[in-house]
């Protein structure tokens, strides 16, 4: 709580106030992830930037996707060729995290959030040009272990290896539940290891932890509200769904950072 008050006064909220905005983004971030299986960090990351500084988003976050990835793994499970398929993706993606989460630990905050603005620059570029790769199955063996690195080190840094991953998840062309099953597979092991990773190096205090276990409550009644969704939408309406969240958020993200 003194964290909480702390960081009120520090942007001009009492503490109530404060409390309500950080539970409503996680909500909002939740419900997102819930309808479309992914987006939770790369949407509520940005979001809780605009109320604290981006580590301490970046840490409160941790649990709530962890909670969140575990049920939807519980709730669709992964076929064992999907693990299998995955397996060098998720074993590389734990290496990067680890390296992405040591940059994270000696980087100041202006810094990372550079990064991520960066990142995301890059990924409404791809947006923007209609660049929609499409890799060949006999690259998948070379392709997975990179794909899962790049995604580990981004996601240690900035708190986002779901956009990598979903990029490269579509350009595998995976049917819908394949892909809430990979998504769901891998997101909760790289967030497992990147708990691990920050809790490691110091980053998460008692205080965090604490927030963020209070903050995965708002999250999951979002969660559970997009859910619902999810199961309502058809496959080409799902896959218009992921599109249109990725461009609106890439370009949102955009007119923040040329505003800044």
């Amino acid at each position: 709580m003194a964290t909480s008050v702390k960081l009120a006064a520090r942007f001009g909220y009492d503490a109530g106030r404060m409390l309500s905005l950080v539970a409503l983004a996680a909500a909002a971030a939740a419900f997102v992830k819930g309808a479309i299986g992914f987006g939770f960090p790369t949407l509520g990351t940005p979001l809780l930037s605009l109320l604290v500084d981006v580590k301490t988003a970046f840490l409160v976050l941790i649990v709530p996707n962890i909670v969140m990835d575990g049920l939807q793994f519980v709730r669709r499970g992964a076929p064992r060729a999907t693990v299998r398929r995955m397996a060098s993706l998720v074993a590389l993606g734990a290496v990067g995290t680890v390296v992405g989460t040591h940059l994270l630990a000696v980087l100041a905050s202006r810094t990372v959030t550079l990064i991520l603005a960066g990142f995301i620059l890059l990924f409404v570029a791809l947006n923007v040009t209609r660049l929609a790769p499409r890799l060949p199955a006999r690259w998948e063996p070379w392709a997975s272990p990179v794909a899962g690195f790049i995604a580990g080190v981004v996601g240690g840094i900035t708190n986002v290896p779901g956009t990598p991953l979903v990029l490269y998840f579509h350009a595998l062309r995976l049917a819908k539940e394949e892909f809430v099953s990979a998504v769901a597979f891998t997101f909760v092991l790289y967030k497992l290891v990147q708990l691990a990773a920050v809790t490691w190096y110091g980053l998460m205090s008692g205080a965090l932890l604490i927030g963020s276990l209070l903050l995965t409550l708002a999250a999951l009644a979002g969660f559970a509200l997009g859910l619902r969704v999810q199961d309502r939408l058809q496959p080409q309406a799902f896959n218009r769904a992921v599109l249109i969240f990725l461009a609106a958020l890439g370009i949102w993200l955009v007119l923040r950072n040329v505003a800044l």
